[in-house]
């Protein structure tokens, strides 16, 4: 996570600096240390549940429960 946010915050320099070149390696930083945490990259898990992520929850099986979500809200 350190490495994560040290990378956040260094984006957020080269914005502010518009240095197009420390923007870039700060944004494979942040990337690296997104791989690192497992939020991206090939899976490391092998449930056998296949994966929904970028789907729609009206196109999976939760749909019926995705749906009722609106009619349970106060």
């Amino acid at each position: 996570m350190h490495d994560l946010m040290s990378a956040r915050r260094a984006v957020r320099s080269a914005l502010a600096a518009e240095d197009t070149d420390a923007l870039a390696a700060a944004r494979r930083s942040v990337d690296k240390a997104k791989v690192g945490l497992g939020e991206r990259g090939p899976m490391w898990w092998t449930d056998g549940s296949p994966d929904l992520n970028r789907h729609m929850a009206r196109n999976t099986p939760y749909a019926d429960w995705f749906a009722n979500l609106g009619e349970t809200r106060e």
